[in-house]
């Protein structure tokens, strides 16, 4: 998948601050309804990122800032997307591999994926931020939406 293929998933809608949720349901529901609002995602959207999250957790130990990572089958998808929610306060994920760890979440990043090829490239690309503390902290710090893409599209993309 070649970089402007990638950086085009970032669309200035689906970059969200001060996001606030109880607890990762119901930040799930309130992410889930924006890709469902702007097109993104099918109305099924939301339960299957929810169950899946539930079998399958996203929360990822990064360093400074703690993300987690949300998706679910390309069956749910419209069209391609990344959602970048930076959170008032952190939300608890279980930690992504174990399930067991809580992962307090400050930075979640909801793929809408339609193409599992473009999911994988995807998913090393977004690791290639995770690893990267200062990257991370940048982001986390960022209050225009300008800025969070800027960061995302000169580091990796």
């Amino acid at each position: 998948m070649n970089t402007s293929a990638i950086s085009s998933l970032f669309d200035p809608n689906m970059i969200l601050f001060n996001v606030e949720a109880k607890d990762y349901e119901d930040l799930l529901k309130k992410l889930s309804a924006q890709l469902i609002e702007k097109g993104y995602a099918k109305e099924s959207f939301e339960d299957a990122v929810i169950e899946r999250e539930k079998v399958y957790p996203t929360g990822l130990p990064t360093p400074g800032v703690m993300v987690a990572l949300p998706h679910t089958k390309p069956e749910y998808v419209i069209k391609p997307a990344i959602l970048v929610a930076n959170l008032k306060e952190p939300v608890f994920f279980k930690e992504m591999g174990n399930g067991v760890n809580d992962i307090p979440a400050e930075l979640v990043f909801v793929m809408a994926i339609d193409n599992p090829e473009q999911q994988v490239d995807v998913l090393k690309k977004l690791m290639d931020i995770f690893s990267n503390k200062e990257i991370l902290t940048s982001l986390k710090s960022c209050t225009e939406v300008v800025e969070v893409i800027d960061i995302l599209e000169t580091q990796v993309f």
